[in-house]
């Protein structure tokens, strides 16, 4: 499953990074390039969450998405919209993959998507519980008030770079 999805990542990453940039209309307080990073960053973690280094990863994993969640905040996205954003990658990551799962022995195909999708849907919650916590901090800081300081956003940059270093060392130790 791990090389299907490397196999598929790229493509994966610019449909979804366009479904994105088209559904993001208007200004936002982050940069196109760090979403990119991000989506990038979700993508390398799910190859590895499908692999043989999945325990290893899952704290990663964790910390991705929930920051992922907390990017959104800043987005100016509603919880709602996160949930779509990461549903958007189970389709996309379904459509890219169909032949591999119909390739599959007819015992391994049912399993294997349940396990993908037991992934993702972690990386749902995990994103709410982040987009969830960036709005309370925010609406404490400023008075009820939800709007992302400069401070938090270099906050978030800060540990984007944090969990990138994170998945590097996963990827030099993954068998591919």
């Amino acid at each position: 499953m791990a090389r299907g999805i490397a196999g598929v990542r790229n493509e994966l990453v610019a449909k979804w990074i366009a479904w994105l940039a088209i559904r993001q209309s208007g200004s936002t307080a982050l940069d196109g390039d760090t979403t990119e990073r991000m989506v990038r960053i979700v993508a390398d973690l799910l190859v590895e969450m499908a692999g043989p280094l999945r325990r290893e990863t899952r704290d990663t994993w964790y910390a991705a998405t929930e920051l992922y969640g907390r990017l959104a905040a800043v987005r100016g996205l509603s919880a709602g919209e996160v949930v779509e954003e990461l549903q958007r990658l189970r389709e996309l990551l379904i459509l890219e993959l169909a032949e591999f799962f119909v390739a599959l022995p007819a015992r391994q195909q049912l399993p294997t998507v349940l396990r993908i999708n037991r992934v993702l849907d972690s990386a749902v919650s995990n994103a709410v519980v982040g987009y969830t916590d960036a709005l309370v901090a925010s609406m404490f800081s400023r008075e009820g008030v939800p709007v992302p300081t400069t401070d938090s956003i270099q906050q978030l940059v800060a540990q984007l770079e944090g969990i990138e270093a994170e998945v590097k060392l996963l990827a030099e130790r993954s068998p591919r």
